[in-house]
């Protein structure tokens, strides 16, 4: 048998070339060339475009959308509370997806009303500070205790409570529920710190105060709420910057207090061993003291819209409120389909009608918001000076409509699938389920209360939805604002009534 040409030989000493003749080096030069050789592309065919409305339609007819799968029914996930003699309550879940814990410390933060801007100026530099070192961690060490374990630790705040959010891989829990711990009984607050997070702050809320849509929302406020706690969102730059680390320092040995917090966690855990190892780590908290709930708000009262003048802008911003049900109403779940109809999705009527089809605006939405006792409906858009009244009186409108004529069964099932497979995509994940464990947990609810919302959600009929919208969608049922160049618009405001011009 004929041995193939080798070109390199080795000897036990090196390794040495061997020449070959011109015939082979071009029949090697050839068939690298056919190996290496990019295959050849084919000509080019120009595709001609085609519009959604060709795409949806075929030989045969238009082209069938497929119907939406029946949820797919999953096993209730076990949830175990603890009520630890601190007064801390805390709420345990194992769904082990993925190899990581949540964890969600909820506390209640609400201020006196006499003294409501000063109480938010104070809690947004606690929430800043909070994490930026301990009597036995500078910053860095509690930056890298959890790096090291694959977790992150984070408060945040608003005018009902302050929140500690933070996940960590599943090998790593002792690490969070540790650094939680130490942050709770021993936060630093040192003077450079706090410094640097109070100048931050001012900063970003001067830069913030002057965002058209942060102007509208505080005018909304204060028209909704006064002076009451709930109306500040955000405080003023000015209170912020009269803040010192002893204040700050103050107001934790105050307010940050176990009695009435919420502690939940999630994940790939077991629930018995998370229960003993919380109890543990948690029991130096301890306090005499009960986290302070906000004081229910006044109920949003029906009125004009109030006008206030942005001279020059070429903007604006529609604010409207009315009074809604809280999650533990009875109507909650056909208040929510119908707010999805009206404005709440993309595919609601608002939407149809003042973007898709007139264009007065590129977002338009409507939504709920929650207070302790208390609940309300907001509708918002931006609009352009010249379409603004048209577009409020389409807004008004479209509540009229859907106060007075019932939706029809396609629209009831589209906000309900809508509805159900939100809830379903929120609830799937480690995360989404901690989180609404612990919103649910601030509003005096628990997991039960997921399993008949869904339940109710599936039930309700067209007619429901249709009575509870007559209630909570009459126009005559709203108040708002509006906020933009007055001098190009306020005589068209005048011509559709309701709003009050300065």
């Amino acid at each position: 048998m004929a041995r193939a040409r080798t070109t390199t030989v080795a000897t036990s000493a090196a390794k040495a070339t061997v020449p070959e003749d011109a015939g082979a080096r071009a029949a090697s030069s050839k068939a690298t060339s056919a190996k290496t050789a990019l295959p050849r592309r084919r000509a080019a065919r120009s595709v001609p475009a085609r519009t959604a409305a060709q795409i949806g339609i075929t030989a045969g007819g238009p082209r069938t959308i497929p119907e939406l799968t029946s949820p797919v029914r999953r096993s209730q996930t076990k949830v175990s509370e603890l009520v630890l003699e601190s007064g801390l309550r805390v709420i345990v879940a194992r769904k082990a997806g993925t190899p990581l814990v949540e964890l969600r410390l909820r506390i209640p933060f609400g201020g006196k009303a006499s003294a409501a801007g000063t109480h938010a100026a104070r809690a947004e530099v606690l929430a800043a500070s909070v994490m930026l070192g301990t009597k036995r961690r500078d910053r860095e060490g509690v930056d890298a205790e959890l790096a090291t374990v694959g977790g992150h630790l984070g408060a945040s705040v608003d005018a009902q409570r302050l929140v500690f959010a933070g996940s960590v891989l599943s090998t790593g829990i002792g690490v969070l529920v540790d650094v939680l711990a130490d942050t709770l009984t021993g936060a630093a607050y040192r003077a450079k710190d706090v410094a640097g997070e109070r100048d931050r702050l001012v900063e970003h809320l001067l830069i913030a105060s002057a965002q058209p849509g942060v102007v509208a929302n505080r005018h909304l406020q204060r028209a909704r709420f006064g002076d009451h706690p709930a109306a500040w969102d955000m405080p003023e730059a000015a209170d912020v910057a009269l803040v010192t680390p002893a204040v700050v320092r103050s107001l934790h040995q105050r307010s940050v207090v176990p009695a009435g917090a919420t502690l939940v966690m999630v994940g790939d855990l077991q629930p018995a061993a998370a229960l003993r190892l919380l109890a543990k780590a948690l029991e130096p908290w301890q306090s005499d003291r009960t986290a302070q709930q906000m004081a229910s708000p006044p109920a949003v009262e029906p009125g004009s819209i109030s006008a206030y003048d942005k001279a020059g802008a070429v903007q604006s911003q529609v604010r409207l409120s009315g009074a809604a049900v809280g999650r533990d109403h009875e109507g909650y779940a056909a208040q929510q389909l119908a707010n999805l109809i009206y404005g709440g999705y993309f595919s609601s009527r608002l939407v149809e009608n003042i973007r898709e089809d007139k264009g007065y605006t590129y977002s338009a939405r409507s939504g709920v918001e929650f207070w302790p006792g208390a609940a309300a409906l907001t509708i918002a858009f931006d609009s352009n000076t010249e379409s603004t009244a048209a577009a409020l009186w389409e807004t008004r409108y479209e509540l009229g409509r859907i106060a007075l004529v019932a939706p029809t069964s396609a629209e009831v099932e589209s906000a309900r699938s809508y509805a159900l497979g939100t809830l379903a995509a929120s609830l799937a994940t480690q995360s989404g389920y901690a989180s609404m464990l612990s919103s649910l947990a601030g509003s005096g609810l628990d997991a039960q209360w997921l399993v008949a919302h869904q339940h109710r959600l599936a039930t309700v009929t067209a007619d429901e939805v249709h009575a509870m919208a007559r209630v909570i969608f009459a126009p005559s049922a709203f108040m708002g604002v509006v906020v933009g160049d007055l001098s190009a618009m306020g005589s068209e405001l005048a011509s559709i009534g309701g709003v009050d011009l300065p």
